[in-house]
């Protein structure tokens, strides 16, 4: 086969189409530097879609006793005070300017009468604070945000698949990619480059994410290259995915729907989060949300198709069309159910990695120069939980703060150090997966989704732990022999080969980290170990040494004097949860 081989040239390079990649491409071409975006999904129907309930900000529209300390302290809290304090007060305060501004720049966001924003509740939030449009926010703000970079003339190419980092002594300089359509290489120089490539929550059997999305390649890159991973362990499960159609098993249910007022019933007719957490019920954080329905499932109490009911019938239908209208048409379609008529059932479905590429909080730099990241696939905001609404502002909020030092980077980088032999090598590692073979990265990738579930689901323990990571290297030992001929330049097949190989990494990653965690804590739910350790206060932190996954324990950051005031004075509010975790 003959490719087409190029280079191009920018200050930065972005890696990613979703929402943090846009908006760090557009800090970076609105301070006057030259920015390429790239992905291998389309920029239109990016992972950002998915996160439809709404965005945080502390404007107080609603409660007027909301600020970024409040925001601060439900999120350390929430997330059982494991995540970054720094990057949670960058995020709490730095939200409402961004939020605003992407209303600005088109967001339509539901109003208030008198022109804020509207906001509503969401699990574990003290206060009304998450702004939204209907319940496709997460499509609004991408829709805005590619209009923007339109704008701004920003070149996106959606058709690129990245294999690898391109960095010598420390430094990147640069990445490999193949377009997915016609195989042809490009070589991408750039003084910096920032990742925005999303999780690995598609190497779960259910599962909100789609083909081409969340399969870990960002975490691969970044391990490949150097950096570290922390809290692989913490991975959300989201309480409600769809349990039928087959095709649309794990398809997301918003959070909205029980911020607007949706219950949970058990096949005994019961609201059954009243033995669960019967202050917050349904709008609980979503680790204790999705443990009581798995809980209620396992016990026999779901329904037939292995779910529980999230009703809103009690609601009028102009109320659901107005506040829900992409759940409404969503049932309607998959399932032919009118949800103002009949409730939905469901079950939990891999939803957030929460944990990701350790980064600086203050710049969203990694160990490697030039190389900076943002979104989800960076770790330590969430901790152990993540708080619904906290992504939107996270991509937006991070994107830019990523993309801002990235310029400062660029500005101060004297000239592009380029290694002709690591661009090289670049080329003969894709080279070496083009050949025959016996065995198909589909039914491995399948077969990877089905031990993830089985193994390293909702609930954990060692035994299924280690049986997971055993099944692990026998599916790794099957990737020298996969066939890629491409025959009929099917370079999506060379897409999938690349995507296991990081799916397999990322799902060792994670239940290497999640056999260490000796405890229940968050969204990390250990059967042989169920209750927290107040006493693990560590983050699990993995590396690649010599192609074996290395992992270590680090204390916490220590919390500063002002962030621990702020603690104490919203003490009282969030003493519920205190009472759990302390």
């Amino acid at each position: 086969l003959m490719f087409i081989n190029s280079t191009e040239v920018f200050d930065v390079l972005v890696i990613g189409c979703g929402g943090a990649g846009l908006r760090a491409g557009i800090e970076v071409s609105e301070n006057n530097l030259s920015v390429k975006i790239i992905g291998k999904r389309s920029k239109h129907d990016a992972h950002t879609v998915l996160a439809a309930g709404g965005i945080n900000a502390s404007f107080g529209n609603l409660d007027s006793e909301d600020s970024w300390e409040q925001h601060f302290a439900d999120t350390f809290i929430e997330g059982y005070k494991i995540g970054d304090p720094e990057a949670i007060e960058i995020m709490a305060k730095n939200a409402p300017y961004y939020v605003a501004e992407i209303d600005r720049w088109g967001g339509n966001f539901d109003k208030l009468p008198n022109g804020l924003l509207n906001q509503r509740y969401f699990g574990a939030h003290t206060y009304r604070r998450t702004c939204f449009s209907g319940d496709y926010t997460g499509q609004s703000i991408l829709k805005t945000l590619i209009q923007k970079a339109t704008s701004l003339n920003i070149p996106i190419d959606d058709s690129q698949y990245v294999t690898e980092l391109l960095v010598e002594n420390g430094q990147c300089f640069g990445a490999m990619a193949f377009n997915i359509i016609n195989g042809n290489r490009t070589v991408y120089l750039a003084n910096c480059i920032i990742l925005c490539t999303g999780g690995h929550t598609r190497i779960w059997k259910k599962s909100s994410s789609r083909d081409l999305e969340n399969n870990g390649d960002g975490f691969f890159l970044a391990l490949n290259a150097g950096c570290e991973l922390i809290d692989m362990e913490m991975v959300q499960f989201h309480p409600t995915g769809m349990v039928t159609p087959e095709d649309k098993v794990g398809t997301l249910v918003t959070e909205a729907v029980r911020g607007e007022g949706g219950i949970l019933l058990n096949q005994d007719g019961e609201r059954f989060m009243i033995n669960y957490d019967k202050e917050r019920m349904e709008l609980s954080t979503r680790d204790k949300v999705a443990s009581a329905i798995y809980s209620e499932i396992l016990n026999g109490r779901g329904f037939k198709n292995g779910g529980v009911l999230l009703d809103i019938t009690h609601k009028n239908k102009d109320f659901i069309l107005s506040k829900l209208p992409k759940i409404y048409n969503q049932f309607l379609e998959y399932q032919k159910i009118d949800i103002s008529i009949e409730p939905m059932e469901v079950a939990p479905t891999a939803h957030y990695s929460m944990g990701g590429i350790l980064v600086n909080a203050f710049d969203h730099s990694t160990k490697i120069k030039g190389l900076f990241a943002a979104g989800e696939v960076v770790g330590g905001l969430h901790g152990a939980n993540r708080l619904g609404g906290n992504s939107l502002a996270e991509i937006l909020v991070f994107g830019a703060i990523a993309g801002k030092n990235a310029v400062k980077y660029s500005n101060n980088h004297n000239g592009k150090k380029i290694s002709n032999k690591i661009i090289n090598i670049a080329h003969q590692n894709i080279n070496k997966l083009i050949k025959k073979g016996d065995d198909k990265a589909s039914k491995i990738e399948k077969k990877l989704r089905d031990i993830m579930w089985a193994f390293c689901g909702v609930v954990k323990n060692e035994q299924y732990l280690k049986q997971g990571l055993s099944d692990i290297e026998k599916l790794k030992k099957r990737v020298k022999n996969i066939d890629c001929e491409l025959k009929d330049e099917n370079f999506i097949q060379l897409a999938n080969i690349f995507n296991l190989r990081a799916s397999l990494t990322a799902a060792e990653a994670t239940i290497i980290s999640a056999l260490s965690r000796k405890e229940s804590r968050g969204s990390h739910n250990r059967s042989d170990f169920p209750s927290l350790n107040k006493n693990f206060n560590f983050n699990t932190k993995v590396k690649l040494r010599d192609s074996k996954l290395i992992l270590n324990l680090n204390k916490f950051k220590k919390i500063n004097n002002n962030l621990k005031d702020i603690l104490l004075k919203t003490k009282e509010i969030n003493n519920f949860h205190n009472k759990l975790i302390e």
